[in-house]
């Protein structure tokens, strides 16, 4: 047996994203045989950028390719030239059978390569990882040379396609033959001047009018949005050109933790099967999941949660957000971020009490219940974090940082704030403030461990100065509704 070629290993290329695959062939008197892509293998690569570095952009998007399309061209003789195409998706390109001559040219929006162009030959040893949004053209070198590609998305008559001219002088690409055959198609492609480019794949904010909702909308300015009114999240998700969508975040919820013990429905249908429809999305369109939780999913007998704590729901809600996360974890790209006590532009508890204390009442706040702030504005930076820093799938806790203390502790700050004694808030048991009345029932100890989003590189403010800025503004906040369901 005769190998040739080397061990699986990637190269970065001048083009960002774009990465060239050494490729072991093994052959003897019977021909040949090659690996071109296998899952496990593949999840090991760690390119090498040409000064050494490991550092390299894209890496993560060669790592987890996952063909869903295998392409194969045939090519009757040499100097058959075709493309430059970009599609919407990425592929991974190598000969069966000769040599040819590969070019490509990045026309993705917003690229720091835009415009870049990259040639190099490629034989049976070598692929090529083409990101999404480059094109991608050829010209065979050999008789009956055949080219195969494997996608990550389905070819569609509806998709969009972006072209450049081959024969555009300006890309300076030397065809080492003449060539003999190419399309009247692409012999009519734009040149690159007048290319359409490739726009980014957008993000999706589920649940935009909520607290989180509009702080993630200044973050991500850009970003497409749904309300209530785009989605009724008891029903299938409406039809759109998932295609074209990057990342999915969740920020929707029911909140309603004691309607939600006699509305059980309603609670897992949006907490739980919205999100299972999510997750199905997520995975036929490679689509990273964004899903919010909540510290309900533990029964707060620890007095820190993190996140390998097991799922301990008390209540209804509760239950529905642990069910919601198991959803969320069938999406092969998913993020789970757990916050607490949620603060941000609408109703909620902060606001609530600076109201209370504008009026001059005198509020009894329960003093049983222990945990931290979560301004909305941090958390949907830390989400943001996460998605840039391109941090390991999975569960992160995510709240503002410093002294865990109890409701009661909150409110008295907030009158303090707000210019009014501390000791007009009253502290009472839950046992004393609910009474009678059927109430959910609540954990305990809500605090969350920081330490995994910390060690991503996010460290998250102290609630104290945090809540300081926020009640010197919440009065010109203007009073939306929060756009939990």
């Amino acid at each position: 047996m005769k190998t040739f070629g080397t061990p699986l290993a990637a190269h970065a290329t001048a083009i960002e994203g774009l990465f060239i695959l050494d490729l072991t062939v093994h052959g003897d008197n019977r021909g040949w045989f090659k690996e071109q892509w296998q899952r496990a293998k593949f999840r090991e690569l760690h390119p090498v950028a040409a000064d050494g570095s490991s550092a390299v952009a894209g890496a993560r998007a060669l790592r987890e390719f996952e063909p869903i399309q295998q392409n194969i061209s045939f090519n009757a003789s040499p100097g058959v030239t075709r493309g430059l195409h970009a599609e919407p998706w990425d592929k991974l390109v190598s000969v069966a059978n000769g040599r040819v001559f590969g070019a490509w040219c990045d026309i993705r929006e917003g690229s720091a390569t835009y415009g870049e162009v990259l040639t190099c030959e490629i034989g049976p040893e070598r692929a090529i990882f083409v990101p999404r949004g480059v094109a991608n053209g050829f010209q065979a070198l050999a008789q009956d040379t055949v080219y195969t590609y494997l996608v990550n998305g389905h070819w569609s008559a509806d998709a969009n396609y972006s072209f450049v001219n081959l024969a555009d002088p300006t890309l300076g690409i030397d065809w080492p033959l003449p060539i003999t055959e190419w399309s009247q198609k692409d012999r009519e492609h734009p040149q690159l001047f007048d290319a359409t480019p490739v726009p980014q794949k957008q993000t999706l904010i589920i649940g935009a009018d909520g607290q989180l909702g509009q702080a993630l909308q200044a973050v991500l300015p850009n970003a497409l949005t749904w309300t209530r009114s785009d989605w009724d999240m008891r029903k299938p998700l409406p039809e759109m050109d998932w295609s074209q969508v990057g990342v999915i975040i969740n920020a929707a919820a029911y909140t309603a933790v004691d309607q939600a013990e006699d509305d059980r429905a309603t609670s897992w249908a949006v907490n739980a099967t919205a999100v299972q429809r999510l997750a199905a999305v997520a995975n036929e369109h490679e689509i990273t999941l964004v899903q919010v939780s909540s510290e309900y999913v533990f029964d707060g007998s620890n007095q820190c949660h993190d996140e390998s704590e097991m799922l301990s729901p008390l209540s209804v809600y509760g239950q529905s957000k642990a069910a919601g996360e198991l959803a969320a974890m069938g999406a092969r790209r998913n993020y789970i971020v757990r916050s607490s006590w949620v603060v941000g532009n609408g109703n909620n508890f902060v606001a609530t009490m600076c109201s209370l204390a504008k009026r001059d009442i005198h509020p009894k706040v329960v003093n049983d219940q222990f945990g931290r702030l979560t301004f909305a504005d941090d958390l949907a930076f830390g989400i943001v974090h996460l998605l840039q820093e391109q941090a390991p799938w999975g569960v992160y806790n995510l709240s503002n940082s410093g002294e865990v203390v109890c409701w009661a502790d909150i409110a008295r700050e907030v009158y303090r704030l707000c210019g009014r004694s501390a000791k007009d808030v009253e502290p009472v048991s839950s046992e004393e403030y609910f009474g009678t009345q059927p109430h959910a029932p609540r954990p305990t100890h809500s605090a969350l461990n920081l330490a995994k989003i910390e060690a991503s590189g996010f460290v998250p403010r102290d609630w104290r100065p945090a809540l300081a800025e926020y009640v010197r503004t919440v009065e010109v906040r203007p009073s939306k509704e929060a756009g939990a369901q």
